[in-house]
């Protein structure tokens, strides 16, 4: 009963080549590394052939913003890649990070807090309009079944 939102073509574009190269650019830009997180490259990936079914795609990228959503805060390694004054340059980044981390923790848990709220909201928002749909699904499948039983003759 659902109806893709927009479908792709026009006259003189062969589709099915265009995807096949979107698709080829992202694997080859995967291979180079671009996409490090490992849900923008399962995304990137499988993008297209959700693009196919709106529920799927719905449900899929909401699975992804889940799983996408909270910002690692944890400390990292801090490592310097030119040679001259290495050690130096590496001890005043870990002092300046020692005097900021506490701005940016605090800067981040809020982060954190906000997008976790907002993909609440999402997912009770997609949930809502869910239930109704079905319900009007229903809804119209009885009207239309009694409409049905009202039209046929009365010897039938």
């Amino acid at each position: 009963m659902t109806e893709p939102l927009f479908q792709i073509g026009a006259e003189g574009v062969d589709v099915e080549r265009l995807m096949a190269a979107i698709q080829a650019a992202v694997e080859r830009k995967m291979e180079r590394g671009v996409y490090r997180d490992v849900h923008i490259a399962q995304a990137e990936r499988t993008n297209l052939a959700n693009l196919q079914d709106d529920e799927a795609f719905l449900r899929y990228y909401l699975d992804c913003l889940r799983n996408a959503v909270f910002i690692d805060i944890n400390d990292f390694e801090i490592r310097e890649r030119r040679r001259l004054g290495a050690g130096m340059l590496v001890g005043l980044k870990k002092i300046l990070w020692k005097l900021l981390k506490f701005y940016t923790y605090r800067l981040w848990s809020q982060q954190n807090q906000v997008n976790g709220l907002l993909v609440t909201a999402l997912e009770g928002l997609d949930e809502k309009y869910r239930n109704r749909l079905r319900d009007l699904e229903r809804r119209l499948a009885a009207l239309e079944e009694e409409k049905a039983k009202s039209c046929r003759p009365p010897n039938a």
